[in-house]
């Protein structure tokens, strides 16, 4: 997982991709994130409660995580993301990344929402052809 949170942090920028219901069937949406930490032997990452994005977890956990490192490497990462409503680990988050603190948010707000992935498989590529998979 150390390793999985190294590389999302160098990337600076990693995408989720969710799937949301429409009246037209199922819609996949992408959107780009940065926040991140490890609290409690799981990775954590941050969003909003009133966006869409909190909306498409509700009814379907299930995301992809995709980063590039903007020369050869990439990850993808299949998991679960699961709901933390606990003020600790909005603290964790906010401790980690204060910038984030200083945009508004504090572990108080209620329209502050932190998930942890769940059932995480990472896979690792290359253009050099490495392919690499850890489970957390």
């Amino acid at each position: 997982m150390k390793e999985v949170m190294k590389f999302l942090e160098e990337c600076k920028t990693y995408y989720i991709a969710t799937v949301e219901s429409t009246p037209n069937g199922e819609q996949p949406r992408v959107r780009p994130f940065s926040s991140l930490c490890e609290f409690e032997g799981h990775l954590y990452i941050e969003s909003n409660y009133f966006k869409p994005f909190a909306d498409q977890i509700k009814k379907n956990p299930k995301v992809e995580i995709c980063a590039f490192d903007n020369v050869s490497r990439w990850i993808r990462i299949e998991c679960e993301l699961v709901d933390d409503r606990r003020v600790e680990a909005k603290k964790a988050l906010l401790d980690y990344m204060p910038d984030i603190r200083e945009l508004g948010y504090d572990e108080h707000d209620e329209n502050m929402s932190v998930y942890w992935m769940k059932n995480a498989k990472a896979t690792f590529d290359a253009y050099d052809g490495e392919h690499r998979v850890i489970e957390f």
